[in-house]
């Protein structure tokens, strides 16, 4: 299990961006008008930046020796 507060926020964002992935492409498959499609390719787009972001941010914490300092015996 994570310790640190900084990891622990990292996967509820890892967590939060596949949510709003999920919710896109649920959303996109049924709207019915331009405007959802817009609003759903916008959430779609920024869920996959934000999961990037948040990747690449436990990368430089795991390089770090961060990450592993904040597991307890094999979690995660």
């Amino acid at each position: 299990m994570l310790k640190k507060k900084c990891d622990i926020n990292i996967v509820r964002t890892i967590e939060l961006a596949h949510k709003m992935i999920e919710l896109a492409q649920i959303g996109y498959e049924h709207h019915e008008d331009p405007g959802c499609g817009v609003l759903y390719g916008i959430l779609l787009d920024t869920g996959y930046k934000l999961l990037d972001l948040a990747e690449k941010e436990k990368q430089a914490h795991m390089l770090k020796g961060w990450w592993v300092e904040s597991i307890d015996k094999g979690m995660i």
